[in-house]
């Protein structure tokens, strides 16, 4: 199971980690999925749709 929201496609984004002394590495941000029940199916969404959907309703 990918880390994905199922009802926007979003995954995980890539950015750099900044050492203290500004060294650039890279790294990887992962999304915020909850499982929720919508509409009688159990989907994987991200809290953004979350809150897009609670504005719709």
């Amino acid at each position: 199971m990918s880390r994905m929201c199922q009802l926007t496609g979003r995954g995980t984004q890539t950015g750099n980690k900044i050492s203290h002394s500004k060294r650039a590495s890279r790294r990887t941000f992962a999304i915020n999925l909850q499982t929720k029940r919508i509409g009688g199916m159990k989907l994987r969404v991200s809290t953004r749709a979350l809150r897009t959907l609670a504005k719709a309703a």
